[in-house]
Parts: structure tokens; sequence; C-alpha cells
């Protein structure tokens, strides 16, 4: 029976590697198709198209209980370089405290301006965003309808830069790059920041210059109203309700842009409850969206190389629960290992782990160099950074596996936004917030556990004279000290 139950584990643990192995095969060819993408810029740079003539716009703010960032919102809006006689502003208020007065005053003074603003307060969060953004596309006078989120400060030029590429008939969606207001301000904002600007670089350019299936990011940017009409409108079955429609889209045949030069600023959460709460609906809704669309996507007409990235788009939600069970299993595996010595070949498959950190390495180096003047300047920091990325996703993995596994058995949750901060301001607002979560989750403790299950993986590891999974169990004991000493410490900070 014991004989049984390590052969099983084997078989599960080489199982996640596999995958693993396999996204990240993806994953290099999304770099691939990038570099390619930049160096024909290079050679021939892409000409900004004029605007001779002005669609009209509505820009839409979906926001719900924003009490600290809703006036620097609604005034960076109101600077958007277009002409106010073709621009429209919605904001849709789900509020249920003090930031509904806020709003009502802020608009006063900007209809003094001469804006068009339009002000919708639902009684009921029905549908969430989704269902405020719906119930704004019915009266939005746009043929174009931008979108921001309350943490997003667009900048003036948005509107200019983005329009333009509205003259093809066949795109439906422009996405802009996301820029960090508090990239610096703490090791958490940092790895936020890190992490992101991959997706905004590699993946997002990688798949967009295949024509593969790309999302809409939920904020900065911009859709032609015919296109979500088209689609079947917004719709409140997912978390992730921008990843459904921008899927829902393009299995209809519209196109989208991405507009990698093109930056729009907004903060990070910069507290780990924030942060989980964000990672847990985007890892969630991501995987109730692959399980709605994996096979639309199969039987879509689209070549079988987009295919294969979009179903991996899809499910890259699910590397998360193949790196828990990988990191859960490895540390019997060692005493797996001399208790089943025939089985030796399969732990060769651990090599193929190491290719993924390299083909990942790859990846966050590009993005990181296109923060620094050159890719000499960018090693330094990306060596000290890359490592504990790395750890610190480790320790997110079982709280997203978590979320991954719910989506894929269909458990419904409501949508719990993120709380914002306003972080120009002194570091009081974090501990004044009326937002934040201020228990600690069952899952800390667990978390706090794992801490020790992989240190003694470490001591495992010099016991049998075995130090193929030492790196590896070394970063899974960092990443749980920091996830679980971020948990207490913000904890200890808003309640003293």
């Amino acid at each position: 029976m014991l004989r049984l139950l390590m052969i099983l584990i084997l078989i599960v643990y080489s199982a996640g590697l596999l995958f693993l192995f396999i996204y990240s095969l993806t994953q290099s060819n999304l770099i691939y198709k990038y570099i390619r993408q930049k160096n024909r810029n290079k050679k021939k740079p892409i000409k900004e198209i004029a605007i001779s003539i002005f669609p009209s716009v509505t820009i839409q703010l979906p926001v719900y209980n924003e009490l600290y960032v809703i006036e620097r919102l609604i005034d960076s809006v109101c600077q958007i370089d277009y002409p106010k006689d073709k621009l429209e502003i919605q904001i849709l208020d789900d509020s249920t405290d003090e930031t509904q007065s806020i709003i009502l005053k802020k608009i006063v003074e900007c209809k003094k301006r001469g804006h068009d603003i339009v002000y919708i307060h639902r009684a009921n969060r029905s549908g969430y965003k989704a269902g405020a953004l719906e119930a704004g596309l019915e009266i939005a006078k746009g043929e174009l309808l931008a979108i921001f989120d309350a943490d997003f400060v667009p900048p003036k030029d948005f509107l200019l830069k983005t329009v333009s590429q509205f003259t093809n008939s066949k795109v439906g969606m422009v996405q802009t790059r996301w820029d960090h207001l508090n990239r610096n301000y703490s090791l958490l904002t940092k790895l936020q920041a890190f992490a992101l600007d991959a997706h905004f670089s590699v993946e997002q350019v990688g798949r967009n210059s295949g024509k593969g299936f790309i999302n809409f990011n939920g904020t900065a940017g911009i859709w032609r109203k015919s296109c979500i009409l088209d689609a079947g409108n917004w719709s409140p079955d997912t978390l992730t309700e921008d990843l459904d429609l921008s899927y829902r889209a393009q299995l209809k045949g519209w196109e989208f842009v991405y507009l990698e030069n093109v930056n729009s600023p907004a903060e990070l959460p910069p507290v780990m409850s924030a942060l989980k709460s964000q990672q847990y609906r985007w890892t969630k809704g991501g995987a109730e969206t692959a399980k709605k669309h994996f096979w639309n996507v199969i039987k879509s007409n689209k070549s079988i190389a987009v295919k294969w990235h979009g179903i991996m788009h899809l499910m890259n939600s699910a590397v998360f629960v193949s790196i828990a069970i990988c990191s859960i299993l490895s540390v019997p595996l060692l005493s797996i290992k001399v208790r089943l010595p025939e089985f030796k070949y399969i732990f060769l498959l651990a090599s193929f782990f190491i290719l993924s950190f390299a083909v990942l390495g790859a990846m966050y180096f590009i993005s990181c160099a296109n923060q620094h003047k050159n890719k000499r300047s960018a090693i330094i920091p990306f060596l000290l950074t890359f490592p504990l990325f790395l750890s610190v996703s480790m320790g997110l993995s079982l709280h997203n596996a978590i979320a991954v596994i719910e989506g894929y058995l269909g458990r419904k949750t409501s949508f719990v936004r993120t709380p914002k901060f306003n972080l120009n301001k002194e570091i009081r607002n974090i501990k004044s917030n009326v937002y934040i979560n201020k228990k600690i989750n069952w899952l800390t403790y667990i978390e706090g556990f794992l801490i020790f299950y992989f240190s003694f993986g470490i001591f495992k590891a010099f016991k049998h004279q075995d130090f193929g999974l030492l790196p590896f169990h070394i970063m899974l004991t960092l990443g749980y000290s920091i996830i679980f000493y971020y948990s207490i410490k913000q904890n200890k900070i808003l309640i003293n």
C-alpha cells in the first residue's frame, strides 16, 4: 500500500512538472515573438495615425466605495485632451458610503467647467462591475467606450493616442500598458510591478503580434460599443468579466490592438490582504473563464498556433495548482528517492523545472531591461529581484491554487474589489483605511506551517545528501516566510 502511494506521488509530481515545462515552452515562443516584433518596429517604426474625425467617446468609471482615490480619478479624467462636445464621462457608482457625496460635489465643479458628466447610482451591486458597465452602456452616447478603475490616473493624451486605432473597422478594443505610481513603495509593490511589466510587454505584445488572443485588462483600455454588443455584452458569470468578454469578442472575429508605448499609471496594492484579494479574483476568474471558453477556442476557425496560445493563456492560472502540488509533494519525494531507487530516471524530470526557470528568467529579464537604459544596467536589479519574485510567487501558490480549484469546480463567490489607498500621502492612510480586511485568514496559519514544512525539506536534503531540490525548498521557505510576515505585520499595523 505504501509503495502504491509513493508511486502515485511520483506520477502526480511528474504530471505537475510536465505541465510547467509545457507552459514554459509556450512562454519561450512568446519571447521569440516579442523580440521579433520589437526588431520589426526598429526597422520600420509604427507611424502614429492622425485623427481627422473625432468619434464620440464615453469614459466609464465603475467605482465602489473609493473614498481615498475618487477625487484624483475624476480630476485626471476631466483633464483628458479631447473635444468636449465629443466626450461624455459616466460615473458608475455602486457606493454605499460617503464616496457618493464626494462624487456629487465633484460633479458640480466639473460641470461648471463644461464637462458632460452623467452620474449613475445603482441601488444594489447586481452583477458587480459587469453589471455597472452594462447599465452605463445602455445610455452611453459614445461609439467608443474608455474604461478606468478607481486607482488609475489616465494621461491627458490617452484618447488622442488610442482613438486613431479605430479607423480600422475590424478593431474592437485597444488596450494600453499599465504603469505604476507606487512601484518603489515597498518590496510588495516592487515585486508586483516586476510581474506585471512582463505581462504588459512580452506576453501582450507576443500574443498580439501573432494575431492571437489577448485580453482587455479591465481598465486603461477602450472598446468599440458595437463590439461589446455583438459579443453579447458584459456578463457577471465569471469574476474576470474583462477576460470573458475579450474571448467572446475575438471568437466573433473582432481584432484587438495592444499599445505598449502608451502608459496608464495606477496604484499597486501595498498590503498583503489587498494583494491576496486581487490575486484571488484574477486567478479564480481566469479559471472560470477557461472553463467557459476552452472548447470554444478549440472549435474556433483560428490557426493551430493561435488556438494553442489561447488555451495556454486561459490556463495560465493553473500554473499555481501545479506549483502548489509539486511543492507539497517535493518533501516526501526526498524519502521516496531513497526507498524506490528503481524509479531514479523519473527524478530526472526535475531538470525540466530548471529549464522552466530559465525561460521565466529570460522573459522577466527582457521586461526588466525595458525599465533601464540598457540591458547591462538591468542585470543587477534583475538578479536581486527575480529570485525574490519566484519565492513570493511560490509563497502565493497555495492561496491562488485554492482560488483556481474553486473556479474549475464552479463554486461561486462575490466580487471582492481591491482596496485603494492614494499613497501619495503619508503612511497613516494605510492604518486608517476603512476598506482593509483586518482579520487574519485561516490560510495564513497554514502558510506559517508551510515555512516549517519546507524547512524540513532543507534538513532532509542534508540528511540524505541529495541537494537537487535544495534551491527549490529554500525559495519555498523564503516565499512563505515573506507572505506570512507581511500578513501578520499588516494585521499588527492596522490594529495598533
